[in-house]
């Protein structure tokens, strides 16, 4: 998952989205229609095919200062130069400084990883997989619908960790604060909490449905 480059500071292009928040290892389809950013991955495609994306905060009106390095893994060429690009996360990184703003903008980064640990992080993964799982099977229920949890779902704490945040919708900010956290631990306990309140909050409304009935 690591760039291939050994180099801890690197110059990278940046794609500001608002309300997007990518992480590693997970796929981020993008299309691409604006000017400058159609030079961009014009650009990118030329060299390493790696640039970084960072949320746009709406509120203060610039980029996050952390993001993470995607990879675009295809590209399919439209009419009108617009192209649609299928990423894939790779490392974050932080941004140090911009070293320009136009056409797009460019910043010098470094690469960030969660602090090593010595503690056994099995247990914290598996008690938020269960919780995961409650969550889904009380929004099968809800629902009447059948949900499943996808085979791909990775085991190890740390990645475990970014595939749950990726999967939190419509809460970008949250999604932002848990790309940050460079403790793996912190960032499981942190998703145990809102997958605790989340299937509180859905047990009652099933307690609520069947009650109903």
């Amino acid at each position: 998952m690591a760039p291939s480059s050994s180099i801890a500071v690197r110059e990278l292009p940046l794609f500001p989205l608002p309300e997007v928040v990518l992480f590693p290892g997970r796929p981020l389809p993008l299309h691409i229609f604006e000017f400058r950013y159609r030079i961009m991955m014009n650009t990118i495609l030329e060299g390493d095919r790696r640039f970084g994306v960072v949320m746009w905060d709406q509120l203060q009106g610039k980029p996050a200062a952390i993001g993470c390095c995607a990879e675009i893994i295809e590209f399919q060429r439209l009419p009108d130069d617009r192209m649609k690009v299928l990423t894939l996360g790779q490392q974050r990184f932080r941004v140090l400084e911009y070293v320009r703003e136009k056409p797009y903008r460019v910043g010098l980064v470094e690469w960030i990883e969660d602090n090593p640990t010595e503690s056994d992080l099995d247990a914290l993964a598996s008690n938020v997989s269960q919780l995961l799982q409650d969550v889904v099977r009380l929004s099968a229920k809800l629902t009447g619908q059948e949900i499943e949890l996808p085979d791909t779902m990775p085991d190890l704490p740390v990645e475990l960790s970014y595939w749950i945040a990726s999967n939190l919708y419509g809460v970008a900010d949250e999604q932002q604060a848990l790309l940050e956290m460079q403790e793996t631990a912190a960032r499981l306990e942190r998703e145990a909490e809102i997958l605790t309140s989340t299937r509180n909050h859905l047990a009652a409304r099933t307690v609520l449905k069947d009650t109903l009935k």
